[in-house]
Order: structure tokens, then sequence, then C-alpha cells
């Protein structure tokens, strides 16, 4: 267990204290004012990052992912802190394990940290019982697709296409759909080899863009 050393500015107890405040008297605060906090935080430490991804608070793990996040796409962010996050992302996915938490921070302290490195860490989460490790494979991917980089993307796509956990159906549908703008031919080779099998659920996904007549045709392979 990861415990707070010290409470002063720029520590996760103070993060957690400045969220006390934002908490309504029921229900939870807007998901904008918890991303505010987290911008003002941008600096913690991964050590104060994994103290908020302990937290049994949702928005904690948020902010932490949140904090991630900015990190991550932040230009002045040095290659060894960006080594740090990622790590930390991969050591503590089992925190990390909601839909919106993996796209919260997945392409930017996953994928981006992986564009000029060997891509086989998503290949391994790809093939993990966890359905956010298999989420966090496809998602991470959309940093190489800003890129032009489809590879990986279709590659993850046929591994997953056939994924029984609606949530990773969602994101594999989803993110060969985005692959499928930048080269609509690699998309329809994709669809060929998976549409009469794949689940319905990414296959509405991934043939959302297409022309209604394509989109029809895929369907009603189904």
């Amino acid at each position: 267990m990861v415990t707070v050393v010290t409470t002063a500015e720029g520590t996760a107890g103070e993060f957690e204290r400045r969220l006390d405040a934002l908490m309504p008297a029921s229900g939870r605060p807007p998901m904008r004012d918890v991303f505010g906090l987290a911008k003002e935080f941008v600096s913690l430490v991964p050590a104060e990052i994994e103290v908020l991804l302990e937290s049994p608070r949702h928005e904690s793990r948020v902010g932490a992912v949140s904090v991630m996040d900015f990190q991550a796409r932040r230009r002045t962010t040095g290659e060894e802190r960006r080594a740090e996050l990622f790590e930390l992302y991969l050591r503590r996915h089992d925190r990390i394990d909601t839909w919106d938490l993996v796209d919260r921070a997945a392409p930017w302290v996953v994928g981006a940290y992986l564009l000029d490195k060997p891509r086989d860490p998503l290949y391994e989460l790809a093939r993990s019982q966890r359905w956010y490790e298999r989420r966090t494979a496809i998602v991470a991917t959309f940093a190489f697709i800003r890129r032009g980089d489809l590879d990986d993307t279709f590659a993850i796509g046929d591994l997953l296409a056939h994924d029984t956990e609606d949530l990773v159906q969602k994101a594999v549908g989803g993110w060969v759909r985005e692959a499928g703008k930048r080269d609509e031919r690699r998309l329809r080779e994709f669809l060929d080899r998976h549409a009469p099998t794949m689940p319905r659920t990414a296959l509405r996904y991934a043939v959302e863009k297409l022309d209604p007549q394509l989109r029809r045709h895929y369907l009603t392979r189904s």
C-alpha cells in the first residue's frame, strides 16, 4: 500500500482535500472540474500519482490519469518522466480498470510513448485476461493513427475482433473506423475478414462512417 508522507501543496493529499471541496452534497462533481483540478496539479511526481490511483474514490483516480495524460502531452516532459508514466500505467493497471480511465490516459501515456519503440507491450495487453488491459491495447494506438501509422491498429483489431466483452468490442470497432478514415481500403479488408463473424456491436461501430450502401453490405453479412 502506498502512503502519503507529506501534505504540502503539490501532493496527493492536497489534491484530495481540494477534491473534497468540489464534491456536491449528493452525486459527483462535473468531470470538467476534476480535469481542471488535475491541471493545477500537473507537476505531481509519479509516486504521488500512484497514491491517487490507490484511492477508492473514482474521481481521485480520474485525477490521477488526467495528471498522467497532461504530463505526457507536454512538450517539456522529458523522456525519463515519460518512461516513468508508462511504467506506472502498466504496473498499476489494476487501478486503471474502467473504460473512462483507460481512454483518458492510454493514447498519450502508452501509445505516444511507444511511437519510436517496439510495440510488443500492446500485443501482450491484447492477450490479457483482463478486459481493460485489452481495451488499452487498441485505444493506445490512437497515437499511431494520428501519425498515419495504421499497422498496429488493424493487427490488434485482428486479435480482438471477436472479443466477448462489450467495452472491448466498442473500442475495436471505433478505432478501426478511425483508421479507416485514413485508409478505407484497409478497413474494407479488415471487414472482409471479420464482418461475417465479429460481434454486432464492433461491426456497427466499424462501419459507421462508410457509404450507406457499403455499410448495408457489411451489416447484412453478419
